[in-house]
């Protein structure tokens, strides 16, 4: 199998344009001084990082081809071969990180996900995605495209959706337009609620986003019958961070 068909195969695409990739870097905060690359491929966007002074700086690619071209062109770079969905994090920094990426579409929601449960450690994330998911991360209270991943990420992190990329500066080219966007963690640390009752009503509103919270809510067995709050009567869609948070209050205090 060329390596170029390994990484069709995961679900990845290699950035060809090195005007992108520069932008793509530059979209890192010059504070992050511990970055985790995902899925480097060719090295495309590394060797632009590697090049950032005093940037304790790691990458982690699964494709064995992709590591054995790796470790030949940047010598000195500390290549983890293996699958970031899996991997110790906390084996690898013991304070907080960044992390970048041309993700592989195929698994870019699966690592938001671990973001969020890392969220303590991860400050920052710059990567590239399907566009459809870009924004459906930077989405807010109203869109159709507002989900999960905008509720839970957004009760941590600033959103930004930074710029579309088109199919031509890829090989082989995808069918889907590309996007960038950059989460930087805020000031929260804690919800008001309990975090894992959050996800749990977040999740389960989103599962049935046609349904009314209080149907959506009863189905996934949570405490509904007796609370009597306007936004019962809403779909997810219409709500926004703070109010979920205050929804998981209400429910709480139900268990």
């Amino acid at each position: 199998m060329t390596e170029v068909k390994a990484k069709k195969f995961l679900g990845q695409h290699f950035l060809t344009d090195d005007g992108i990739a520069r932008r793509i870097v530059d979209s890192l905060s010059p504070e992050s001084h511990s970055v985790i690359e995902i899925g480097p491929g060719m090295g495309v966007l590394t060797k632009f990082l590697i090049d950032r002074a005093d940037t304790d700086f790691h990458v982690i690619e699964i494709d064995r081809e992709s590591v054995a071209y790796l470790h030949d062109h940047y010598p000195s770079l500390h290549v983890i071969e293996g699958d970031f969905l899996r991997f110790d994090l906390s084996a690898l920094f013991h304070e907080s990180f960044a992390i970048i990426g041309n993700f592989p579409y195929n698994i870019s929601s699966q690592i938001l996900f671990r973001v969020f449960d890392c969220r303590q450690s991860v400050t920052e994330v710059v990567g590239m995605f399907q566009k459809e998911v870009a924004e459906r991360v930077a989405a807010g209270p109203g869109s159709k495209t507002y989900g999960i991943l905008s509720v839970l990420l957004s009760a941590f992190y600033d959103i930004e959706y930074l710029f579309t990329v088109h199919e031509n500066v890829f090989n082989p080219p995808p069918k889907v337009k590309s996007a960038v966007i950059r989460l930087r963690r805020n000031g929260v640390q804690t919800l008001s609620c309990d975090e894992a009752l959050f996800v749990r009503v977040v999740k389960a509103g989103f599962n049935q986003r046609r349904k009314t919270l209080r149907n959506a809510l009863r189905s996934a067995s949570l405490p509904v019958e007796s609370v009597s709050v306007e936004v019962l009567a809403k779909r997810a869609e219409q709500l926004s961070t703070a109010d979920f948070i205050n929804l998981t209050k209400v429910i709480e205090s139900c268990l």
